[in-house]
């Protein structure tokens, strides 16, 4: 057991339900993208000696729990998520060995790791998938795989078993010639589905995660796991297939139907989640799981996570990040605050009495929020870091986000290194012809998954300290060229800083039970400039404020209600304005936007009430 940097809260506090309180009722966690956070050997590639190297910086900032992205071996098609062998570490990122020589440094510091699980589907070059390949094999039925369909010749234009496209464009199926049949990827044609239907395959699971556990690890973020149960007829037949009881969907202006529908919060998802539960965690303890959960909306959250269930400790649920995008990610629009608020207020409700949330704006998956939602100045990425770790639930933070790093504003196709990126701009732009090249590169500029992947920013030197000045290399993917403004070594000792305002902002989730755990009541519902709300616990009771513009705006009617006469009689939590008095929040600045009734350009204020 680790060492926590927090107290752990009473539990006279209700959290999630269950009774002890969990430990991570009050963590953070911070999401390690390995390839970009640094390099050791100057390959140009991240590893684990340099996340090693770097565990004194995550302690100082303050958070508990480290996720790792996968370091297993992979051919690396989708960036490691498409994994060959999930008991060995690929090459570019080091070995077993440094993996334990990172736990037990991590572990000294009071740091518990978990690793990414990517179990919905392999790489197409993992021996399960190889051996499936063959009929005869004992795996044969590991994946899911179907025969051409009825009528057309195999490996012919659609002959593929149904319309599914693949999220990262083109057929979700791919013709076998040495099988003589379709194998469904959801994603890239190099991640084969796994058939979890089939108990052997959830049992090899299974072991192998008891592998990792037994090897010292604190727990998974488990990869698209409410993907695993596909929706089936009374025959074993897919939507759509020859013969099947369910119609498909009809095709999109791509040229397929989606197998979202049909493949996400699937009819068997709870009974798989419990089944792992028990195979798994059993019997353990000071461990941590959240899934990442496609279709899977508030409610179906507060069911999964509630303890009395048995599944998961915690969902990603995406609601809140497709408010900003009409109809597909590549048509973003500009985000509108209160349909913001309404997705994450039913993510907050849900899980009111029983279960829990992850809060997020950030990860590998999705730009930079202080680019897609600020304006890119540090008041920004202060006002949307305390609107988000304000709220109930457990904060992720994605690196660099604690610094302000922004989008890496590409302009040229060649500059990306992402398949998903890339496969769009073949399918949309050259092959259905339903988007121009000029508006898919701007974009790309705006959501792009590469706009997360950039190097760590770590100082202003030539590739920001994520590599040495003088490599004979360069990095993978390149620096933001804004490294020499915002970058770690600048704002370590930035009373100021964006940093030092989220240490203030762990800081909080650390000490008061009321950010960790207090009640939750979105106000000023309508206002389309503040993001306002209360958290409550017993007499305690603070009142939060977030002008998410550019420009000054008056404080609404229900907040301004609220505020007290004095505002200074019970103390000025926090505030995003930079302190003159360089103790990072400003007291005197948020009292005198109190009293005159305004918030300055992204100013945010939390005020006891």
């Amino acid at each position: 057991m680790t060492t926590p940097q927090r107290t752990a809260l009473p539990d006279s506090v209700r959290t999630n339900g269950a009774t002890p309180n969990p430990w991570w009722a009050n963590a953070v966690v911070y999401q390690i993208y390995p390839r970009s956070f640094q390099d050791s050997n100057n390959d140009g590639m991240g590893d684990i000696k340099g996340i090693t190297s770097r565990l004194d910086y995550l302690a100082g900032l303050g958070v508990d729990v480290l996720w790792l992205s996968p370091v297993f071996k992979s051919p690396q098609d989708d960036n490691g998520y498409d994994i060959a062998d999930y008991q060995d570490i690929d090459p570019m990122f080091g070995t077993l060995a440094d993996v334990d020589e990172m736990l037990a440094a991590a572990h000294k510091r009071g740091l518990k790791v978990i690793m990414d699980l990517v179990v919905n589907h392999t790489s197409d070059e993992h021996a399960w998938f190889q051996a499936s390949r063959d009929k005869n094999d004992p795996h044969a039925d590991w994946y899911i795989w179907r025969p051409a369909r009825e009528g057309h010749e195999p490996g012919t234009p659609g002959a593929e078993p149904n319309r599914w496209g693949s999220y990262f464009g083109g057929s979700a199926w791919q013709y076998d010639e040495r099988r003589g049949e379709y194998f469904l990827h959801q994603y890239s044609k190099k991640q084969p589905d796994l058939n979890w239907e089939n108990p052997d395959v959830r049992h090899a699971v299974y072991a192998m995660m008891n592998w990792w556990m037994d090897r010292g690890i604190d727990g998974f973020r488990m990869d698209v796991i409410t993907q695993i149960s596909k929706t089936y007829d009374a025959n074993g037949k897919l939507p759509g297939e020859s013969g099947s009881l369910i119609e498909d969907y009809p095709v999109g202006e791509e040229g397929y139907s989606s197998p979202f529908p049909w493949c996400s919060d699937g009819p068997r998802v709870d009974e798989y989640l419990q089944e792992m539960r028990r195979e798994v965690f059993a019997g353990r303890d000071g461990f941590i799981t959240v899934g990442e959960a496609p279709g899977v909306d508030a409610v179906r959250n507060g069911v999964i996570t509630d303890p009395k269930n048995g599944e998961l400790d915690m969902l990603f649920v995406f609601t809140h990040m497709d408010v900003d995008c009409d109809g597909t990610k590549w048509n973003p629009v500009p985000l509108k605050l209160t349909a913001l608020k309404q997705t994450l207020g039913d993510q907050q409700r849900a899980v009111c009495k029983a279960g829990w949330t992850s809060l997020f704006f950030c990860n590998h998956d999705q730009p930079r929020v202080a680019s897609r939602w600020g304006d890119e100045s540090p008041r920004s990425a202060k006002a949307i870091g305390l609107l988000l770790h304000m709220h109930r639930g457990t904060p992720y933070i994605y690196q660099g986000e604690e610094l302000g790093m922004t989008n890496a504003h590409f302009t040229r196709l060649d500059q990306y290194r992402d398949l998903e990126t890339l496969n769009a701009y073949r399918q949309r732009v050259e092959e259905a012809q339903v988007q121009t090249a000029e508006s898919i590169m701007d974009a790309f500029a705006k959501r792009s998954r590469d706009n997360a992947r950039t190097p760590m920013q770590w100082d202003d030197s030539a590739y920001a300290g994520f590599m040495d000045a003088d490599a004979a290399v360069g990095p993978w993917i390149s620096v933001n060229p804004n490294h020499d403004a915002i970058n770690a070594a600048a704002e370590v000792n930035d009373p100021d800083s964006v940093y030092a305002f989220y240490r203030r902002l762990i800081a909080l989730r650390h000490e008061d039970p009321v950010v960790a755990a207090g009640d939750w009541e979105l106000i000023d519902a309508d206002s389309e400039q503040v993001y306002a709300f209360t958290r409550t616990l017993g007499g305690e009771r603070l009142l939060v404020m977030v002008n998410m513009t550019a420009a000054e705006t008056a404080v609404p009617a229900e907040s301004a209600a609220l505020l007290p006469a004095d505002p200074t009689a019970d103390a000025v939590v926090i505030d995003t304005y930079d302190a003159p008095a360089g103790d990072g929040y400003d007291v005197a600045h948020a009292v005198a936007s109190l009293k005159a009734g305004t918030l300055a350009p992204w100013e945010g204020i939390v005020v006891r009430i």
